[in-house]
């Protein structure tokens, strides 16, 4: 096994950094790593915005609920972003492309791209030795987020990356089996695989360093969707026209 494999498998989300700032250098190492990505047709259709600013810092950290939006080396926000795009085009092309950039294929394209380089970004950070934190809380309020952003239409926010030197050594997460995740030809539901996971995540979550109780994966995801969360998104994406088609 080779150390870029080595490195991705032993991946797990780091919550508690310390309080050194990400240099100018780690921070464009980190961008370009993301701009190395695949992208669909050459669109590269997102954009990443630093936070910086203290204020906005702290407001996305009272969208989120969650203390290291604020307390971390650098914050990411990752952006479908069609407004680039479209403004690149003159009067007459824009009209006409309008019906592409708000369709469902082309809102899909812009999360895509933007997901494979925010991963690109976060191997290039784990890689310099940082830890890093996917933030799917910041949608909790995506309307407050897009306003503090100051997002324009063919844009909008998808999910936060905080970055920084790791305060904490914590305990890597069990996944899936294999195959439960993977399929040859034609799906396969394999509730036996599920099953055996729920035994798996049960004794980690009894055995973990901290913060242990009694637990397993499928009562995890039940407890969460038993109620409906964010129901806000699919009105907001349209109001941004994208997704309306």
């Amino acid at each position: 096994m080779n150390t870029t494999i080595e490195q991705i498998l032993n991946h797990r989300s780091i919550r508690q950094f310390k309080d050194k700032k990400l240099s100018s250098e780690q921070i464009e190492t980190i961008i370009s790593a993301g701009q190395a990505a695949s992208t669909s047709s050459y669109y590269q259709a997102y954009s990443i915005i630093g936070i910086t600013d203290p204020e906005k810092k702290q407001a996305l950290k009272e969208v989120s609920g969650q203390q290291y939006v604020e307390n971390n080396g650098h914050l990411f926000v990752f952006c479908a972003d069609l407004q680039r795009i479209y403004q690149s085009q003159p009067d007459e092309i824009q009209s006409a492309m309008r019906t592409n950039l708000q369709s469902t294929e082309f809102f899909m394209m812009s999360v895509i791209d933007a997901t494979l380089a925010a991963q690109n970004c976060a191997l290039a950070s784990e890689s310099m030795g940082l830890g890093i934190c996917y933030l799917g809380s910041l949608r909790n309020d995506i309307q407050q987020v897009n306003d503090l952003l100051e997002l324009p239409y063919y844009v909008t926010p998808l999910f936060g990356l905080a970055v920084g030197v790791p305060k904490e050594d914590t305990d890597k997460k069990p996944r899936l089996p294999f195959q439960s995740i993977y399929h040859e030809n034609v799906y396969v539901n394999n509730q036996e695989a599920v099953e055996a996971f729920d035994e798996t995540t049960k004794e980690y979550y009894q055995l973990r360093g901290s913060n242990t109780r009694e637990d397993t994966w499928s009562s995890q995801i039940g407890r969460k969707l038993k109620t409906p969360m964010r129901m806000d998104v699919a009105s907001f994406i349209q109001s941004k026209n994208l997704n309306k088609h």
